[in-house]
């Protein structure tokens, strides 16, 4: 398992915040993603040879943010 820390923009509540970890963790291979609202980031602990940091990228824009 492999973890990195994603800065994404425009969260600004706990919706926000349900919606970039419901994107992750529904992704095959993250194992977690915990967002920090006030760092503006999340961080996602997920397995490499099963994922991209690319694919997590899109999963998040595709909710309405900028990674």
């Amino acid at each position: 398992m492999t973890t990195t820390t994603l800065n994404v923009k425009g969260m600004t509540c706990n919706h926000c915040v349900q919606a970039v970890e419901s994107a992750l963790t529904e992704l095959p291979g993250v194992e977690r993603a915990l967002v920090d609202l006030k760092a503006n980031s999340v961080a996602v602990q997920f397995d490499e040879s099963v994922v991209t940091i690319e694919k997590m990228t899109e999963a998040i824009e595709d909710q309405g943010y900028d990674v």
